[in-house]
């Protein structure tokens, strides 16, 4: 495998972020449930313009490189006062899947950031392939389950909803896994 990097996301490449993270979300959910679509967003998305640009907006967004060619994105939220970091979105393209670029990606998240005590990150239910990844390459572990019965709590930075977007309340996370993965100090 060639070299993985992670490299800032650049203001003249938003716009192809977003859409290759829809593009990359959405595959995984046809991949999955077929052309069924009571899991899509706005604009028949998994995931929203919106929920992305909230993401990007809020936290550091990477590219991730495969030599220079642009294989997929990231973007974390770094606390340097607590180090209890949160992996938001994580996407690879899907021509490139199962070539180990996520994993290496996710490597090189924790080199860049080796202060970070917690990682955070969640994932649908449905995305058994995420799953696999987080637990059993990555190291993390499912600590919640979001749904009806476990509600996730509201949170004071993420927007409010909007019905003229069309966008769900982003903190109403139904059939959401949560996962840690606490980091070894030496």
């Amino acid at each position: 495998m060639a070299a993985i990097t992670l490299t800032r996301l650049t203001d003249d490449d938003r716009e192809q972020f977003i859409l290759d993270n829809q593009r990359a979300f959405k595959y995984g959910a046809m991949e999955e449930f077929g052309m069924r679509d009571d899991h899509l967003e706005e604009d028949g998305e998994i995931i929203s313009r919106r929920t992305i640009e909230h993401s990007i907006d809020g936290g550091v967004a990477y590219r991730i490189r495969e030599d220079e060619r642009i294989v997929g994105g990231l973007v974390l939220k770094i606390d340097e006062e607590t180090r209890h970091n949160e992996l938001e979105l994580l996407f690879v393209n899907p021509e490139v899947h199962s070539k180990g670029i996520g994993y290496a990606a996710w490597q090189e998240v924790e080199r860049l950031y080796p202060e970070t005590l917690v990682w955070e990150t969640c994932t649908p239910y449905f995305e058994t392939r995420n799953i696999h990844f987080y637990v059993n390459k990555c190291g993390f572990h499912i600590v919640e389950f979001f749904n009806s019965h476990h509600p996730e709590p509201e949170r004071p930075d993420e927007p409010e909803f909007d019905e003229e977007y069309g966008d769900e309340p982003m903190g109403d996370h139904d059939g959401m896994f949560r996962f840690e993965k606490q980091m070894k100090r030496g």
